[in-house]
């Protein structure tokens, strides 16, 4: 089953997500919006895991998680990977304790690796991905709309993550948390 770890969005800042897609709809531009109710933020992408492998990780990773306490973070403005001017990715940023999230992040990839999962080779970069771009059909209104930014606003107690399920749909992929690992 293709799996990954993350931490959950609670609805409050799932509403002020839906706003800031609703801003950047408006820009008419060729993108594949993310459901709200899938928007959540990624530690680590495993792939192809099998269930024992899950109760495994899932058991190393409450050994460490167990004196780690819950995360203060924000949604923070908006942007794009790569740039604004090759947009791929229409992303809503984060912030608050960023260090002890990279923390986390860190020590859930050094797990992963002792599974036998591949490191990530690209940097740690705390965002929930709002969109993907599917075409150049206005991206400049997009760049636009996202230069402009977002006065929407939004906080959450991350208090645990959970290791999912992804199933691959045409609509759409459908997520099933399998774990759940508490924070203190």
């Amino acid at each position: 089953m293709r799996t990954f770890i993350a931490i959950p969005i609670p609805e409050s800042c799932r509403e002020v997500l839906a706003q800031m897609q609703q801003q950047l709809k408006t820009s008419r531009a060729e993108v594949r919006w993310t459901a709200v109710s899938s928007i959540h933020l990624t530690l680590k992408f495993l792939g192809e895991t099998n269930t024992e492998t899950v109760s495994e990780l899932a058991r190393a990773l409450r050994a460490f998680a167990h004196p780690a306490q819950a995360l203060d973070l924000q949604l923070s403005g908006m942007g794009c990977f790569p740039n604004q001017k090759k947009p791929r990715i229409v992303w809503c940023g984060i912030r608050g304790d960023i260090e002890q999230l990279e923390i986390l992040q860190e020590t859930v990839e050094r797990t992963c690796m002792d599974f036998g999962f591949e490191p990530e080779i690209r940097p740690f970069r705390p965002h929930l991905t709002l969109g993907r771009v599917r075409g150049k059909k206005n991206l400049h209104v997009l760049a636009d709309c996202i230069a402009k930014g977002s006065e929407l606003e939004g906080g959450f107690s991350a208090d645990h993550f959970n290791i999912y399920k992804s199933v691959l749909k045409p609509q759409g992929a459908v997520y099933t948390v399998l774990e759940t690992i508490a924070l203190q």
